[in-house]
């Protein structure tokens, strides 16, 4: 216990005797209630409720019935978090009806949000409670509304009630989420986020962590790996800074989840370790200490089913290898049935780790195998596991194309059992896509199959999944009722009798048990053992854990069976037969809680280590009853998840908590749903549920040496940086079931570092200086302690794969032939020494924190020590201080960049601790904190320095939160800092009292020559006029921004005026909207006496074509213009004509010019790109946005029907993200999410290939032949201009229309002449960005583009 808790706990103690001995009634409860409260947040229930049993006690009896509102809202909700439902509902309707009675809007809405969670709770853990779900929704919608009428009429001025309507969206989103209603439930999370930012919630407040939580949930069973990956981290820092351990535990299981979701087990037992050290830091959280534990146990039986799937992998490689020697002999059919035995143990094995990429893989081998032994049912039977690949990666248009096939081929030869599997497995997938009617429908003909052939088991799969339908999807209630009964009815019957008897006559196919001996025995036994040891935890694979286990060969497959909502996780397959758990098919498989029996689950149930499969644990095991709720997110895998679902709930449901269902251990994890302000608010204990941020492997990961080994458990796991701490063993950065990437091993002397290929490809090209960055940094952190302590980094000169240099090897698709054949040599050619890098990795190992990878790399290429620059590291307070400490050993900064981080003012007093002890009080500092989390008083640090007074010349803040709480601090820093030339202040919530504060701190010694104030709102005229007069005085002044301001004549009049007395350089002015003449008068007086070169911008300001026929009138503004932004004016056609005029002007000196969104047209992009031909200084040109969509040359050029980046993969090149906290490692682990996948068949991989050999000339033939010859010429034409522009180093043709062969021809043009082995292309989509090695497209953020 905190001491400062005690100190509470100790002081309320002493208060309520006080009361007591007094006499004073109200306050005897009122120190009661808050005694109780206290306990509640710290997590001591039991302690709690005896607290509040007094309060309620004594306001019953010596009260007004008005006090006892408070204490029934208390008293619900500790015993809702008890999980205690009856009582919690008896409290919570008496709350609700004193306040009705009080004509209380305000303590209706808490009590209607609190009887939504119980309810939400009790329908999570029961079987087929309709008439929770019903009162959850009608509790839910009523707190809504009283939230939005109390927002929009506030009964005062204390209150905007704006945390109760957020929360309200959660709480129905989270709703929405067990009701498997994804869709719907994203739709209501990313509201209640987006109007966090519409009000200015601020970032660390438990609403937005719960939103943050919750999306988390929904995107990771979208499978969108990094955008789930983003709002789990986010979760987990709020968590953290508000001191939520709670919430930060159930966090970090639910990254847990996601690492585990993706194979990447040691970062998901890391997680978990940290989720576990939180929990049993607080009281009475045993059942999630418990859930957690099984967690990790499950992680390791995962770790061990990996293992025997490698092993099992190289035994069907040596299969394969025999199947070539025995072709055409009698033993040909032999090999194909133990290779076909084997893919059935590796389709099983993978299902169970949620391997669904590898799954697809084996599916499509065994397709190619039953084909070869020419046996319908074990073809259809592929078609049938082939189906559920795609529906667990979320392709349900494929899903359902192989389930028909599936159904077709058991139909032709008759198979009733497979019929019916079938047609249940097309009803789960209809049903996850929307169409609820035609899932219902594919159920009723499973059900009436399964009659007809007498198949217990498939009959009562059916009815759940009818069940489901009627009370959840289309809210039949009698319906529903009747089911159940025939549920009952059936499950009461003996059905394994009955199934034993059908397996008997009627199960085998013709070939079944030819090879099954033959699969590894190791293998199936494994297989068995980890399926029977999940279904003792409630992870049952379907069939696995009853006496029906080897019931029915096909039965298994029946696991994409629409699980319960609760039950995501996925039922995962028979023992030997089915291969497929059902992690997101509709209804799944589930066991009947009474005789295990093999069973439909209902609507499939997230996987989430948390509550929501959690509950479900193997789906079929998982009691079946409990249809579509899922606990709330649960655990990690499908049939490990079940297992684990005890603890890990995590819907975010404020206060939920999140029942795993059939866990009797697991936490109520309450989420703080709504608490209602008058008691006290806890920061909802969210219910664990998947992980939603993982760290990327591929580039994260780092391992150290042997020192870091020990401490590796200790480690505070940074959810933002992406390493993983494994010492001793050989870097591995890529644990994926990718099927795309793969791994690289590079051999450095006699060490091997396995690289993911991802990591160092860019498009289709090889990044040699990235890689070798990352391998010296790597190979660094592998040496022992006494051969690092000198701080000397290899500097990688050759790598050789195979005998060819690395650079010498074209593109991905040549680098896969190398692939696990041969290692890459690296010849080492010198060492540099690298001082702060030693010392960065010293502090990490002494502080026990994990190195940042992306921080060494930035290390590691600074060719000043000096000059630190840790933009975008993903740093955070915590993981910033290593860093710091080493900074201080260091001594000397010239620079220190730390934008575009997630730092707050935590960093900036260490800042001012490190300068003021640094002793260096003289030479010159740039300090770049701009895109943080700094609040006005990070520069109160900076006041508060003296060092800096003298030191500082750059400050850029920008992009921080400052509000006009700063203006103080910034009038200081400008009086004191005498050598501050150039202040940064854009998007900083200021306003006109901080620009008048600003302007009135200057003075003319100042010699401040640069002041950027950009996109603040609302900023008067009058004090942009007061601030321009004081710049007016300056001696120095040079450098200008007000973009994003609107600006009125007076103020476009004192511009002027400082453009005639300053000799500005660099001037900025977008979106001001000071139109034409506003321009023109400008442009005049910046040239009005002698002027330096300028850089302007007038990007949206309303210029029309009259400004550059002005232009090229005048000489001395065609000379003086060094760059030129006009994007977003209609220029048009008229004023391309005069843009081209200009560029064939000799004296033009323009090096950038910005014609973004011009309205153009295509033929005015042609006759800009022709003038620079004869251009010598133009080297940047923004063309994009300027086809007119109506008019425009459809530019179809050679486009095929399905023309996409998916035709050329080669060519792609993803943009960087601007969110530091993103990353694109997760969605690379699936690339189904962005359609980029194998074909379906193998005349589907022909098209494929045909359509990747791009532009050749029988598709220009074709072209000609489907699009009109203008289009190609103008193709050809604008190809040629490209060729000819040699100067030109950036071209930006982006949103014009081109298809992705017309920008590869472009290419052509642009990589031709001068230009040749130094272009490159980011081409995607409609992007289309043409530039050159050392000036790429999209390198830098606009905010961090410098001169």
């Amino acid at each position: 216990m905190a001491r400062s808790e005690e100190l509470q706990i100790s002081t309320a103690k002493r208060a309520y005797r006080n009361a007591k001995e007094e006499g004073n009634r109200q306050e005897e409860a009122r120190w009661a209630n808050v005694i109780g409260d206290i306990l509640k947040n710290r997590g001591e229930y039991v302690e709690a409720l005896k607290w509040f049993r007094i309060d309620y006690d004594v306001s019953n009896k010596y009260l007004p019935e008005k006090q006892l509102l408070p204490t029934c809202q208390s008293l619900g909700e500790v015993y809702l978090r008890l999980e205690q439902y009856k009582d919690a509902l008896i409290y919570q309707k008496k709350h609700l009806d004193l306040a009705k009675d009080a004509n209380d809007l305000v303590e209706q809405q808490r009590a209607s949000t609190q009887l939504g969670r119980t309810y939400h709770e009790m329908f999570l853990k029961s079987e087929d409670d309709h008439y929770s779900v019903q009162n959850a929704k009608k509790y839910f919608k009523s707190a809504m509304k009283l939230a939005q009428t109390l927002k929009e009429n506030p009964p005062n001025n204390k209150s905007s009630f704006l945390k109760e309507y957020i929360d309200a969206h959660n709480n129905i989103g989270m709703l929405e989420v067990d009701l498997d209603n994804l869709d719907e439930a994203l739709k209501f999370l990313a509201k209640g986020l987006a109007i966090c930012d519409e009000e200015e919630v601020v970032e660390d407040d438990d609403g937005r962590s719960r939103l943050h939580h919750n999306l988390g949930n929904v995107y990771m069973e979208l499978r969108r790996w990094a955008k789930a990956r983003e709002h789990t981290e986010k979760d987990i820092m709020i968590c953290k800074r508000i001191g939520h351990r709670q919430g930060e535990a159930k966090g970090y299981i639910n990254l847990g989840e996601l690492h585990y979701r993706v194979q990447r087990y040691d970062e998901a037992i890391l997680c978990y370790q940290k989720a576990l050290d939180l929990a049993k830091s607080m009281e009475d959280e045993d059942a999630l200490v418990a859930q957690i534990d099984q967690n990790i146990k499950t992680v390791k039986e995962a770790i061990n089913v990996m293992n025997d799937l490698k092993k099992e992998e190289q035994n069907l490689k040596k299969l394969k290898r025999n199947m070539v020697i025995a072709k055409g002999t009698p033993q040909e059919r032999k090999f194909l049935l133990l290779q076909n035995s084997c893919l059935d143990c590796l389709i099983e094995k993978s299902a169970m780790i949620f391997a669904w990429l590898k799954h697809r893989e084996f599916a499509k081998r065994k397709k190619r195998i039953a084909s070869e032994l020419c046996d319908k049912e074990k073809l259809s039977d592929a078609f049938l596991v082939v189906g559920e690949s795609y529906q667990k990666l979320r392709d349900f248009s494929k899903a359902i194309k192989w389930y028909t096939k599936s159904w077709e081929g058991y139909k032709s030869i008759k198979n009733l059992e497979g019929q019916a599997l079938a047609k249940i497995n097309i009803g789960h997938v209809l049903d996850c896509n929307g169409d609820w009617t035609g899932a219902l429908e594919a159920f009723k003909e499973g059900y009436r199959i399964a009659v007809e052939a007498k198949l217990p088991s498939i009959q009562l799969s059916a009815l759940e999944n009818m069940h489901y339908s009627h009370m959840i999807r289309f809210d039949n209630v009698e319906e529903a009722r009747r089911l159940q009964l025939e549920i009952d009815k059936l499950k009461q019957s003996k059905v394994e009798e009955l199934d034993e008897k059908h397996i008997a006559t009627d199960c085998c196919s013709e070939t079944d048990t030819e090879g099954d001996d033959h699969c590894s025995d190791d293998m199936s036994s494994a297989c068995l053992e980890v399926l029977r040891k999940s279904g003792s935890n409630g992870s049952v694979p379907l069939a696995a854990s009853g006496e029906s286990n080897d019931d029915l060969p096909l039965i298994s497959l029946i696991r994409p069976s629409k699980k319960s909502p609760k039950d995501k996780t996925t039922d995962t397959a028979n023992n030997n037969i089915s291969k497929e758990p059902d992690e997101t098919s509709p209804k799944s498989l589930s066991k009947s809680t009474s005789n295990q029996q093999t069973v439909v689950g209902r609507k499939r149930v997230r996987l989430v280590l948390s509550d929501d499969e959690g509950d479900v644990p193997h789906e079929v095991e998982c009691s079946a009853r409990r249809l579509h709720k899922r606990p709330v997110d649960f655990a990690a895998s499908d049939e490990f998840t079940r297992k684990i679902s005890p603890a890990s709930s995590d819907d975010k449901l404020q206060d939920t908590s999140p029942v795993a269902s059939r866990s009797p251990s697991r936490p109520c994890n309450l989420i703080n749903i709504e608490e209602s302000t008058c008691s006290y608010k806890s920061v909802g204990n969210r219910t664990v549920s998947n992980g939603k941020n993982t760290r990327s492997l591929s580039n994260a990961e780092v391992v150290i040496g042997s020192d870091y080994a020990d401490s590796a458990s200790k480690c505070d796991i940074n959810a933002s940086e992406n390493l993983l701490h494994r010492y001793n063993s050989p870097l591995k950065l890529q644990a994926t079931d990718n099927e795309v990437d793969g791994c690289m091993e590079f051999k450095i002397d006699d060490n091997k570092i396995n690289v993911a290929v991802s990591s160092f490809m860019a498009a289709d090209k090889i990044s040699i200086e990235p890689l070798k960055v990352e391998l010296a940094c790597l190979y660094y952190l592998q040496l022992p302690v006494e051969k690092r302590s000198k701080g000397l980094l290899p500097i990688i000169q050759n790598m050789e794969c195979g005998g060819r240099p690395l650079e010498s090897i074209e593109n991905l698709d040549s680098l896969r032939n190398h692939l696990m054949n041969v290692s890459v040599d690296v010849l080492i050619n010198g060492w540099i020494q690298k001082r702060l890098m030693k010392l960065y990795i010293d502090s990490c190992k002494e502080l026990c924190e994990t190195p940042n990878m992306k921080l060494l790399k930035k290390l590691y290429v600074s060719e000043v020590e000096d000059e630190v620059n840790v933009s975008e590291c993903e740093l955070q307070d915590i993981s910033v201080i290593p860093l710091l400490n080493a900074l201080h050993t260091h001594k000397g900064v010239a620079l220190l960049d730390l934008s575009h981080n997630l730092l707050g003012n935590g960093t900036m007093e260490k800042l001012q601790r490190f300068f003021s002890s640094s002793g260096q009080k003289y030479g010159d500092l740039t300090l770049d904190l701009h895109c943080n989390r700094f609040g006005p008083t990070a520069l109160f640090q900076i006041c508060e320095c003296p060092v800096l007074f003298t030191r500082l010349e750059v400050l850029n803040i920008s992009g921080n939160r400052l509000t006009d709480a700063c203006g103080s601090y910034l009038s200081t820093i400008l009086e004191k800092c005498r050598a501050l030339y150039s202040l940064n202040i854009e998007r900083c919530s200021i306003t006109s009292r901080t620009i008048q504060k600003v302007a009135d701190a200057l003075d003319t010694e100042s010699v401040l020559s640069q002041l950027f104030i950009g996109h603040n709102n609302p900023i008067s005229g009058n004090a942009i006029s007061s601030l321009l007069g004081k710049l007016a005085i300056l001696k120095r002044f040079s450098e200008f921004s007000l973009n994003g301001l609107k600006l009125s004549k007076t103020v476009v009049d004192g511009i002027c005026h400082l453009a005639k007395t300053s000799c500005l350089s660099r001037l900025m002015l977008e979106g001001t909207a000071i139109g034409t003449d506003g321009a023109l008068r400008l442009t005049r007086s910046l040239f009005s006496s002698t002027q330096e070169p300028l850089k302007l911008d007038l990007s949206f300001c309303g210029v029309a074509s009259t400004y550059i026929y002005e232009l090229n009138t005048n000489a001395i503004f065609i000379s003086g213009i060094l760059e030129l932004h006009l994007g977003g004016n209609p220029i048009m056609q008229e004023g391309g004509n005069a843009l081209s005029s200009l560029l064939l002007n000799p004296q033009c000196c323009l090096k950038v010019l910005n014609l973004k969104k011009c309205q153009l047209g295509m033929a005015g992009i042609l006759q800009i790109v022709h003038a620079l031909a004869e251009n010598e200084s133009l080297e940047e040109l923004n063309l994009a946005n300027n086809a007119d969509t109506d008019k425009r040359l459809g530019i179809l050029y050679c486009k095929p029907a399905n023309s996409s980046e998916s035709s050329q993969p080669n060519h792609i090149v993803s943009e960087p993200s601007l969110n530091p906290c993103s990353s694109k490692e997760f969605d690379e682990l699936d690339p189904n999410y962005n359609k980029l996948e194998v074909a379906d068949s193998e005349d589907d991989e022909v098209r494929v290939e045909t359509a990747a050999s791009g532009f050749n000339d029988s598709s220009a033939s074709s072209c000609q032949r489907r699009n009109s010859t203008l289009e190609c010429q103008f193709i050809q034409e604008l190809s040629i201009a490209i060729g000819l522009a040699k100067q030109l180093q950036v071209l930006d043709l982006s949103n014009n229309g081109l298809s992705v062969q017309a920008s590869e021809a472009l290419y052509n043009a642009w990589s031709s002449g001068s230009r040749a082995g130094l272009s490159w292309r980011h081409i995607k989509d409609q992007i289309v960005h043409l530039s050159v090695e050392g000036n790429k497209c999209c390198r830098l953020k606009s905010c961090c583009k410098k001169d």
